[in-house]
């Protein structure tokens, strides 16, 4: 498991009509640039819980980035032992996620910046995917990322 992280951006209320917006759209099946909506059980209730991520293909392998870092959703996850469900529409995909580690975070946080940066770049402050990979390694910490494999 990586090292966690006591980073947590709370989401605005810009940010939370956002999130209804797009996670409607891909309930619907209209897909936002790539959107999903992920449903992972609660930790504490128990009951199924939801919001809209973009999961980013790399390599092969595909991943969740949390660019607000240590989220209830990522607590989830983590306390769900990494099952949870990818949905866009009518089609839903379970999955496993496995947590990576700070060292492997660098290239796949490139990538996320490169394709989401319109998107979620507000909570990186001021690192993009042009800067050096001393700086992503230094925020590695901050940003949990896991790799996803279907069941």
């Amino acid at each position: 498991m990586a090292t966690t992280s006591p980073r947590h951006v709370a989401p605005q209320r810009s940010a939370s009509i956002f999130n209804n917006i797009v996670g409607r759209a891909t309930r619907l099946g209209i897909s936002v640039y790539g959107s999903r909506v992920l449903s992972v059980k609660g930790r504490k209730s128990g009951q199924w819980r939801s919001v809209p991520v973009n999961p980013l293909a790399l390599d092969g392998e595909r991943y969740l980035v949390s660019p607000r870092g240590n989220t209830h959703w990522v607590r989830n996850l983590r306390a769900a032992g990494g099952e949870g469900e990818l949905r866009i529409g009518r089609r839903t995909e379970r999955f496993t996620a496995t947590e990576i580690g700070d060292d492997a975070k660098p290239a796949v946080l490139r990538a996320y910046l490169k394709r989401w940066a319109w998107e979620v770049g507000a909570f990186f402050d001021g690192v993009n995917a042009k800067s050096p990979e001393e700086t992503l390694r230094g925020i590695a910490p901050g940003y949990p990322i896991f790799r996803i494999t279907s069941r």
